[in-house]
């Protein structure tokens, strides 16, 4: 394993989110502070409580799950595709590093990215809405886990994507949309009984409802289920990136 290599991607990667700081931290954490004030504060303090958690402290694990998802793919998706944009992916493709190796630099600079966001965002939070965390090291591993997933989910955009519009695709006009439809913003259980079963095909359900039931103990599926899901979708991701790799599938162009 060429540990200097993954440290170099590593730190570049990171180097360019303090460059870019207020894009990269100040500007997602000012827009879900706006979602705090205006569910959290105005709306949440005129709704009755939802599964005994006040409104308010309710959608705070799924504004920050939101959160995660979008700026996990897109620090991921951007950091291997403006490699290739500009040519400089042949110069790491020509070092004496391994597809692995690059996989983990570039993923986990963009995870690192997530973390620090997600918890600068509880920070955030802890201002608007008073909240516990029932279960932190399960929170962590939410926490942690999504921010992985999601970041080799947007390496593998970033590989397939041949110019800036396909970047944002998918998390504007997939991701997005099924976080907000994901119990974001309510318990699913609030739903017809038809609509309940449509949104247990919605992933993100399941990552949802695994980050809330570590803050409050309170679910809209199991948390096992929720763990199971999210490492499937890992699985999934990690397969895709080995056959990238493989085939060599427009990682140079």
């Amino acid at each position: 394993m060429n540990l200097h290599a993954i440290r170099a991607i590593y730190i570049f990667e990171l180097a360019r989110t303090w460059r870019t700081l207020l894009q990269s931290i100040a500007s997602p954490v000012i827009s879900t502070s706006l979602y705090f004030v205006v569910f959290g504060s105005a709306i949440g303090s005129r709704m009755t409580a939802v599964d005994g958690v006040s409104y308010g402290a309710f959608i705070v694990p799924g504004l920050i799950m939101l959160a995660l998802l979008t700026e996990s793919i897109s620090n991921a998706s951007f950091g291997i595709y403006m490699p290739r944009f500009s040519g400089t992916i042949y110069e790491v493709l020509s070092a004496p590093i391994s597809y692995v190796e690059i996989v983990i630099g570039y993923v986990g600079a963009a995870a690192t990215k997530s973390v620090i966001l997600g918890l600068v965002m509880m920070a955030t939070a802890r201002l608007f809405v008073a909240f516990e965390i029932a279960h932190p090291f399960v929170m962590l591993a939410f926490l942690v886990l999504t921010s992985v997933t999601f970041s080799l989910f947007g390496f593998i955009i970033g590989v397939w994507a041949d110019g800036f519009e396909k970047l944002q695709i998918v998390p504007s006009m997939i991701v997005t949309p099924l976080a907000f439809l994901g119990g974001s913003f309510y318990s699913i259980s609030m739903l017809p009984p038809l609509w309940q079963k449509i949104t247990l095909f919605n992933p993100v359900v399941y990552l949802v409802s695994g980050f809330r039931w570590s803050f409050y103990g309170v679910s809209d599926v199991a948390v096992g289920l929720s763990l199971g899901m999210t490492l499937g979708f890992m699985a999934l991701c990690l397969a895709t990136i080995w056959w990238i790799f493989k085939t060599g599938y427009r990682l140079k162009a």
